[in-house]
């Protein structure tokens, strides 16, 4: 086991991780990267106007702080129940929970800072007809 600090600057950020259609997420603290832990952490973007594809993180527990801009987070079984979150905010999302990410802004992005309870980010991405009403829960308030 590596027994020293790891600095992990931009330029060796991996987005080889797996993606969800709307969103950009990079790896820093990852096994890929040489890093051994138990945990996973990582950058999370979503552009302006833009939102997520309905996705979970299977057994993965999730904590981000959101370093800039605001968001929409929709979830449940037919993405019913809505929280929003803006920079200085930490959120906590439950394993196996749906739930999609909407840029609440049609000029900045928003961007999290992620840790995953696992080393390895589990990304399970569903299908759009998860949420037959998918197309209702876009954004409702735009900055």
């Amino acid at each position: 086991m590596n027994s020293s600090v790891q600095i992990v600057s931009p330029d060796r950020f991996d987005l080889g991780t797996t993606q969800t259609p709307g969103s950009e997420r990079c790896a820093a603290i990852d096994p890929a990267l040489g890093i051994p832990s138990a945990i996973w952490g990582g950058l999370f973007e979503v552009k302006p106007g833009s939102c997520t594809g309905i996705h979970h993180h299977g057994e993965q527990e999730t904590i981000a702080f959101v370093l800039s801009g605001a968001c929409e987070i929709r979830w449940g079984a037919k993405g019913e129940f809505v929280a929003y979150a803006k920079a200085g905010d930490f959120i906590h999302v439950p394993a196996f929970l749906p739930h999609m990410e909407s840029n609440l802004s049609n000029e900045q992005p928003f961007r999290w800072v992620v840790v995953r309870s696992t080393p390895t980010p589990i990304i399970v991405n569903l299908p759009d007809a998860v949420w037959p009403d998918r197309d209702a829960v876009r954004p409702t308030e735009v900055i």
